[in-house]
């Protein structure tokens, strides 16, 4: 899969020292699904157990042992990820995730 942006992510754990410590789980996560080959939200799921699936594409991931959310929206046709938002619990509940 391809990844857009990883800048966002980089971002995240750089401009907020107290985010310092989301760096290697994202980095991870960023890893994995680069070798990812997802054609479904089935594809995910497999991959990742506690992912949430959304409607129109959408998934929330669980990273840092669920201290953080990581929200994208994926295009299985063409094969990419579209990072969304990245950041805590509280900051995600003050989201519309399907609009994001």
């Amino acid at each position: 899969m391809r990844i857009i942006a990883l800048s966002t992510l980089k971002a995240f754990w750089q401009d907020k020292p107290e985010y310092s410590d989301a760096k290697e789980p994202i980095l991870a996560w960023h890893r994995h699904v680069l070798k990812a080959d997802w054609h479904s939200p089935v594809d995910v799921k497999q991959d990742f157990r506690h992912a949430s699936i959304l409607k129109d594409g959408r998934v929330v991931f669980n990273i840092a042992g669920n201290k953080y959310r990581l929200v994208v929206w994926i295009n299985y046709a063409y094969k990419v990820v579209y990072v969304r938002f990245v950041g805590t619990h509280s900051q995600y509940d003050q989201i519309d995730v399907q609009t994001i």
